[in-house]
């Protein structure tokens, strides 16, 4: 696998401060930004009086953050089984000499759940959402010397508000995976008395900079670039004050300068200063192209500089109508992964270093993705600074379980998007918001609209919820489980191809075989087959196919997650990587089909699975490609073409295994070759260590981590595939062992021959599985390999000295890796100059926006200018009102079961996309005439929401449509539902429409060839 900074990436290094708002680092004034993540004091436990700085914590442990008290149990337990309670964290800090002549804020990038903070023994915050940033003035709360910051943080499942006892929808312990404690950075920033704002509205009642772009032309790589920050005057007297922004380019180059003139403020005046200018030579944000422009907005008195503060953004424009997404012009449809917002890592949780971060969303990208949904909760800032830096694009939710909901609750999910919005505004990669995970009210969505359009009107983000397939006033929308087309706001789906496999199950003819058990319990080569069957249901109504059309949809989830599963296990394993980001099969499929923005634009292809079979093995090979038509050759003789479904997937039902090479070669249409080899390899004789760390090196900062990957390898040093052995660990330095995850139990007790049914949850359908109890091997010093690899953890210690790890195995040659280790930068004070993130370069992997349109035509659309019916004409044209949510429906008698479409004059037809009532549940048996002349009889398949009916070009002007016999209700797609309600689930209308003679269509869609130019 190609790492993320592999030589052949093309990446810029801009030097800069870990965050957007912090003090400039190009620009001198009398600000400063300071990490407090070093030098805290924790315990778990409510002692009396721990908020007083006179409190005695010596006997506290020592902490780093970000830190979670429970993480020893990620992925050791089930989401519901996690430690909650009361923590407490205490650090001290002395300001640099002066410091109490200006302000002083902190600034926590999120505590979960509520936190209470002190300094000096003064009460200065209460937070209580637990997913979001906030702030605190503490200038009137400090004193000259040393200071004590303490933190109570209570992380309940049950946390109500004190205000108004009111619960948090989105703490919810089933999406929401609850890992306690102060989980995210946190920063002091001194300030002079006179002022730019951070952007920490609901504590300081501030919007801080808005940095945006318009008046793009794309071609010429010009735009406007706007720079506005909120100014407080807080000095005892009015201040006349100058503002100017200094735009630098990725190497640091200044590219603009420019003036927002003067103003005077008034004591305790604030206001918004603003400043503009056209630039050119722009590099535009992409997909793949994490370009960031550094502005610097800068307040001047006299001629110098009091105060500067640098924007990490990128400018890119955003297009969302015609049913489509467009990125700096050119049409993107949506292929990505809906994640978990904790993105979290077995053994510590959400507790990782920003190059680890990077590390998982460039994966994403090399896997194809290009949109990150992240789900129910706003993602951490080091997540979205991350998907920047990738060039990731992202839909960020602010806090959401399932449903709408009223009242105060209601309110918190608004004022939790306002101070999201203000927070993340400035970050290229956010393309959408998400006002809901299910569903809202169109007064609810309009209220969440009037809160973008007051804090980011200019940002070119679209508003939306999931669902939302009638609103007018949502800008997309799209179901959780079925196909969606818009002629209007783009249409995605929000989660898709659902079912779980776990990496150690490869196949039906690898130990420890597999089969699927039940249907969405799936072994990887199943799981991708799924994967590819499910993505072209999309891809097949993709721009280019007619006026309606799919705006894509995102996979749910990209990594194993420790939240909500219905698997065997106590953890989720529907990811496309392991929760160590290992791949699985489905990883490599995406990337064949994903490499385009629509249409894939570069020839590739792969082989599911390995080739170290037993003698006399007959097995079905599939491949996944981008080509026309693919060939199998085992051992240079050939197997023939394989047969061709989905779009993207060649099947080959019996191949007699003989070892050797399997290799398929693919050919394009337009004549381009891809292929790929799988190989057999030798018996295991030994074992591989590999290190992974990020750009500073392994940094003994008691926060950072490396990761080491162990692989079992032939003589030859090739990976064995079919290799399951444990491996024992051996670790020597200053490092602390966090180990991995394998399917299992590090105790060796066997697993459980009986299923056990899953706690029942509001909203969600358990499900039943035989390792539940099982403690994945979390932390464990004996960790087997799956399918010849795994990986493991390291976190950095407080010394320096060299890490040496050691692996072994029975009857393998063992190995060893020393990782050299880098001193931690000094902490005087208790405060850091020092963030991790300043080192992590922009990634440029796929290059700037390609020009030129990214689908082709395949086919015209003719919508009806007449609609007849056998029953309930006053409905008929529902069926092609791109209305999702209305249908029409015959009356249940068979000789009315009919419906005339005329097209106003002769036209060509040969295919009609159907969405009927039950499209999940219901085949319709129908029978298709234009102009009295049958064109198809037959009857549709049931599948996730448009049947296409193709058929022989036919030349006519009206298109009738008959049912012809009676329907049933067999569900086609077992249990690829989770949730409780039809509602929930994404309702396909079988519940209100009972089956029968009932012809009953959503929408109808008519298409005919491409006319010939």
């Amino acid at each position: 696998m190609r790492s993320w900074f592999a030589a052949s990436v093309a990446v810029l290094a801009l030097a800069s401060p870990a965050s957007a708002h912090d003090a400039s680092s190009v620009v001198a004034s009398g600000r400063a930004t300071y990490n407090l993540n070093p030098g805290w004091r924790t315990i778990t436990g409510d002692p009396a009086g721990a908020q007083a700085a006179g409190f005695d914590d010596r006997a506290w442990g020592r902490a780093t953050l970000p830190h979670a008290f429970n993480e020893r149990e990620a992925f050791a337990r089930d989401i519901k089984d996690l430690s909650t309670g009361i923590n407490w964290y205490r650090k001290r800090i002395t300001l640099p000499r002066g410091a109490q002549a200006g302000k002083a804020f902190l600034e926590f990038e999120g505590v979960r759940q509520a936190a209470e903070v002190w300094v000096n023994g003064r009460a200065v915050v209460l937070s209580e959402h637990g997913a979001m940033a906030f702030g605190a003035d503490i200038t009137a709360a400090l004193k000259p010397g040393e200071n004590v910051i303490a933190v109570r943080v209570d992380s309940d499942w049950r946390y109500k508000e004190r205000a108004t006892r009111s619960g948090f929808q989105w703490n919810d312990r089933n999406f929401n995976v609850n890992y306690g404690g102060i989980t995210k950075n946190v920063r002091l920033h001194l300030t002079p008395a006179t002022y730019q704002t951070l952007p920490l509205f609901s504590a300081l009642g501030t919007t801080g900079q808005y940095v945006w772009a318009d008046a793009f032309d794309i071609a010429a790589r010009t735009a406007t670039i706007h720079a506005e920050t909120q100014v407080r005057n807080e000095a005892t007297r009015a201040r006349t004050i100058g503002y100017r922004v200094e735009v630098r380019d990725a190497t640091g180059r200044v590219v603009a300068r420019f003036d927002g003139g003067g103003a005077t403020l008034a004591p305790g005046e604030t206001r918004t200063l603003t400043a503009d200018k056209r630039l050119g030579g722009l590099h535009f944000w992409s997909w793949g192209y994490g370009y960031r422009y550094r502005v610097t907005t800068s307040l001047t008195e006299g001629g110098k500089v009091i105060d500067a503060v640098d924007t990490l953004t990128g400018f890119r424009s955003t297009q969302f109508g015609d049913g489509m997404v467009r990125l700096n012009g050119r049409v993107m449809q949506v292929h990505g992964y809906a994640q978990r917002t904790s993105n979290e890592w077995p053994a510590v949780g959400v507790s990782i270093p920003p190059w680890i971060s990077d590390f998982s969303n460039a994966l994403m990208v090399e896997s194809g993705g290009n949109l990150v949904r992240w789900m129910h909760i706003t993602p951490s800032k080091q997540d979205i600074e991350s998907a920047d830096r990738v060039g990731l694009p992202q839909a960020m939710p602010a806090g959401d379980a399932e449903h709408d909901v009223e009242g105060r609750r209601w309110d918190q999910r608004k004022e939790l998007m306002r101070d999201a919005i203000i927070y993340n505004r400035n970050n290229p990669s956010i393309l959408f918001y998400e006002s809901g995970n299910e569903s809202i009210s169109e007064a609810h969505m309009a209220e969440m609209k009037a809160i973008r359009d007051r804090y980011d009107p200019r940002g070119g983000r679209a508003i939306g919820s999931r669902e939302m397939l009638d609103s007018t006033t949502a800008e997309y929308g799209g179901e959780m489980l079925y196909l969606n087309k818009s002629a209007k706001h783009p249409m995605w789906a929000m989660e898709y191809s659902r079912d779980e496999g776990a990496r150690l199950y490869q196949d039906d003819f690898t130990a420890p075989f597999h089969k699927d058990a039940p249907d969405y319990n799936r072994n990887q080569d199943s799981h991708a087959i799924e994967d590819v069957r499910r993505w072209y249901d999309y891809y097949r109504i993709r721009p280019g196919t007619g006026r309606r059309v799919s705006s894509g949809g995102v996979n749910i989830i990209w990594s194993d997650s420790n939240t909500h599963y219905r698997g065997d296990n106590n953890y989720r394993r529907s990811g496309e990587v392991d929760a160590m980001r290992l791949p699985k099969q489905g990883y490599y499929a995406h990337r064949v089909m994903w490499n385009g923005w629509v249409d894939p634009e570069a020839p590739a292809t792969h082989v599911i699975g390995h080739w170290n079979y037993a003698a006399g093995t007959t097995k079905p090979v599939s491949v996944v490609s981008n080509g026309a038509a693919v060939e199998l050759f085992l051992n240079g003789r050939s197997l023939g073409q394989g047969t061709r479904s989905s779009g993207f997937l060649f099947q080959w039902p019996a191949v007699a295994w003989a070892p050797g090479t399997l290799r398929a070669v693919a050919t394009g249409a337009d004549g381009r070759r891809s292929e790929h080899v799988v190989e057999t390899v030798g018996a295991p004789v030994a074992l591989r260590l590999t290190p992974r760390t990020g750009p500073r090196g392994f940094v003994m900062d008691g926060a950072d981590l490396a990761l080491v990957d162990v692989e079992v390898v032939d003589a030859k040093g090739r990976r064995v595939p079919t290799a399951n052995d444990k491996v024992a660990f051996a670790l020597d330095g200053p490092a602390e062992w966090r180990g991995g995850i394998a399917q299992g139990d590090s105790s060796g007790k066997p697993r459980a021959t009986q299923a056990v049914q899953g706690d029942v949850i509001p909203g969600t359908t358990p499900t039943a599985g035989t390792a539940r109890g099982e403690d994945n091997y979390i932390l464990s010093r004996t960790l087997p390999v799956e399918a010849g690899v795994n990986r493991v953890l390291l976190r950095a210690g407080d010394r320096r000295g060299t890490v040496r790890l050691t692996a072994s195995a029975p009857g393998l040659k063992p190995a060893t890796i020393a990782i050299p280790t880098v001193a931690a930068a000094a902490t005087p004070g208790g405060l850091s100059r020092s963030f991790a993130a300043a080192a992590q370069p922009g990634l440029l992997t796929r290059g700037p926006t390609p020009a030129g349109e990214s689908y082709r035509v395949t086919r015209s659309t003719v919508v009806p200018v007449r609609v007849v019916a056998g029953s309930n004409p006053a409905d008929a044209a529902r069926t092609f009102d791109d209305n999702e949510l209305s249908r029409w429906i015959s009356d249940g008698r068979a000789d009315s079961a009919w419906i005339e479409y005329d097209f106003g004059r002769e036209v060509s037809l040969s295919e009609i996309e159907l969405k009927l009532v039950g499209w999940r549940s219901r085949a319709y048996p129908l029978a298709i005439t234009l102009d009295g002349r049958e064109v198809w009889r037959g009857e549709t398949e049931r599948q996730l929401g448009y049947a296409a009916v193709a058929f022989a070009p036919a030349r006519g002007r009206v298109l009738r449509i008959t049912q012809t016999g009676p329907v049933q209700d067999r569900d086609a797609f077992g249990k690829i539902v989770e949730l409780a309600t039809a509602r929930q689930a994404g309702d396909t209308g079988a519940d209100a429409v009972p089956p029968g003679f009932r012809l009953a269509i959503v929408e109808a869609d008519f298409h005919g060839p491409v006319a010939a130019r």
